[in-house]
């Protein structure tokens, strides 16, 4: 079933890229819904061939007792893991001076990591490593705002057992990132903070980006927000844990001219960048596939504290396109589809947020994992608060919008699921056909 494999690739066979013709509206009514019902906090930048053609900032960076501070396109998020295509990019570029290469393994470093010996620098850059990724743990979660240091930092994770054999199989690893970090600094005996303005951020003019620090409202930071009834303070994580594999603070243009640059040769080679998009299991180094429709993009995304970010750039068409949220209901993934859907003149799908307003316990009846007799591949519906997500393998999640009792829609997909909670099955119509699912 190739279409509920491609539900973000395969339903448009022909886009006008005339971005200099772009209409905005329904992009603007989107943001403008998302405002008024409490939806998202975003900040929304697209370049094409390197010119901005499109930038937007909604909802506040900061909201207490005192103030209300409104975003603008120069206010600054913590953009999580999308700094790993940053350190990736560092990587390759100390292959391209003969300072390491993907071969070489990580012993030759952190010789106490476990299976160090038989870990590649490729390996951690794609998560093929088995590092065990160290934000999975509850200590984590119970420290994440208590500074670290170096040394704390790899006394844990030498404590902590492969999880599996290097090199067999893909699980994501933040622990990975982290210590490709560490290799730039031993390499170039510099901090990576040094070595992003100096191999990245000056080269491409980037005054708006930095590694690290505590949130400063004064210096245009943002502070990252949930909605229940109002727009409710996130904690802080101290930026000294997850460094390399998410400490950089940006804006959305900013991101967005650093993919620009990367894909446009400012940075690394073109074989370098080659290497960067060859996928194994989905993943570059550095980087994933960001599919729109049959239009094959790259790029990476990111989620700390109540921070959301995802960027994409798509090749054939030199057009980069970033959001990052620091207050998130409706999701960055959505927004980044109407994003591309303006350039690309597709459809701008507007939710109709009054539609129903469900309770968890009400959407729990849906959730699980599903199969298909007339399909191999599986899906699974989740909650999260008060939405309803569906994943296929290989896809991001998509997020359901509930149209009455039982029914949802992904409209940009043009697809409806309607449950049966009681027989533990779904509906799902696409393009005029019906697949039923089994939990």
């Amino acid at each position: 079933m190739k279409r509920l494999l491609s539900l973000i690739v395969a339903l448009f066979s022909v886009f006008s890229v005339a971005a200099q013709q772009i209409n905005t509206a329904d992009l603007d009514r989107l943001l403008d819904s998302l405002t008024v019902h409490n939806q998202s906090m975003a900040s929304v930048a697209m370049l094409h061939k390197g010119v901005k053609i499109y930038e937007r900032a909604i909802g506040y960076a900061v909201i207490d007792s005192t103030q209300q501070v409104k975003a603008t396109p120069a206010t600054k998020y913590r953009i999580g893991s999308i700094t790993k295509t940053f350190t990736a990019t560092m990587i390759m570029q100390l292959v391209e001076e003969q300072k390491l290469t993907l071969d070489t393994r990580l012993d030759k470093y952190f010789p106490s990591i476990p299976e160090a010996s038989q870990i590649t620098i490729e390996m951690m850059l794609r998560h093929r490593s088995g590092i065990h990724n160290f934000t999975d743990d509850a200590a984590y979660w119970e420290t994440m705002t208590q500074p670290k240091t170096r040394a704390q930092m790899l006394a844990a994770f030498e404590k902590s057992k492969s999880d599996f054999t290097p090199g067999t199989t893909a699980q994501y690893s933040n622990t990975g990132y982290v210590l490709l970090g560490y290799v730039i600094e031993d390499i170039t005996q510099k901090s990576y903070e040094k070595n992003l303005q100096e191999r990245i951020l000056s080269p491409l003019g980037l005054k708006n980006t930095r590694f690290g620090g505590k949130i400063d409202p004064a210096a245009g930071d943002a502070h990252s927000y949930t909605f229940s009834k109002q727009w409710d303070k996130r904690e802080e994580t101290s930026l000294t844990q997850p460094l390399a594999a998410g400490a950089i603070v940006s804006t959305a243009a900013d991101v967005a001219t650093f993919y620009e640059g990367l894909f446009s040769g400012k940075l690394v080679s073109k074989e370098s960048l080659t290497k960067m998009t060859t996928l194994t299991d989905m993943q570059g180094l550095g980087l994933a596939r960001t599919p729109f429709y049959q239009r094959m993009g790259y790029g990476h995304s990111g989620g700390l504290d109540g921070f959301h970010s995802v960027a994409a750039y798509y090749p054939a068409d030199s057009l980069s396109a970033v959001v990052l949220s620091n207050g998130v209901d409706y999701g960055s993934n959505d927004i980044l589809i109407a994003t591309l859907s303006t350039f690309y003149k597709a459809p701008v799908t507007i939710p109709d947020f009054r539609a129903m307003d469900l309770k968890p316990e009400e959407l729990d009846a849906y959730v699980g994992e599903y199969a298909s007799q007339q399909i191999p591949q599986k899906v699974t519906i989740s909650r999260e608060n008060r939405r309803l997500f569906m994943h296929v393998a290989g896809q991001p999640a998509l997020r359901l919008t509930p149209v009455k009792k039982d029914v949802f829609k992904f409209d940009s997909a043009a697809l409806t699921i309607e449950f049966r909670s009681k027989d533990g099955e779904f509906t799902l119509t696409q393009g005029g056909a019906v697949y039923v699912f089994k939990k």
